[in-house]
């Protein structure tokens, strides 16, 4: 009996299909909860409390560009059925096990 993918497997693949939005909506999340922390502290200027919101999302959104730029890379490499093997390297072993 065949299961469904499991949640990770489901995110995994959302992530793969949409990277810019998946880097998008952590972006627009990481400011948004950045901002929302900024404004309880009342000691703070405005200008300053947008100058750490706005660092807080950019370190936010590098982040989130390095783990789309892994998933890529992990992808690619090994797809959803585990490690590829490279066509050369495939021909290689073929012709390098010859008697």
């Amino acid at each position: 009996m065949a299961e469904g993918p499991s949640k990770i497997e489901s995110m995994r693949k959302w992530v793969i299909d949409h990277k810019l939005r998946a880097v998008g909506c952590l972006w627009l999340t990481g400011i948004s909860s950045s901002i929302a922390y900024n404004w309880s502290r009342p000691n703070m200027k405005t200008s300053v409390k947008i100058i750490h919101a706005r660092l807080h999302a950019q370190a936010l959104t590098l982040a989130a560009l390095v783990g789309s730029a892994c998933v890529e890379y992990y992808d690619n490499k090994y797809g959803s059925s585990g490690p590829k093997v490279d066509k050369y390297t495939s021909q290689y072993l073929a012709h390098s096990h010859k008697d």
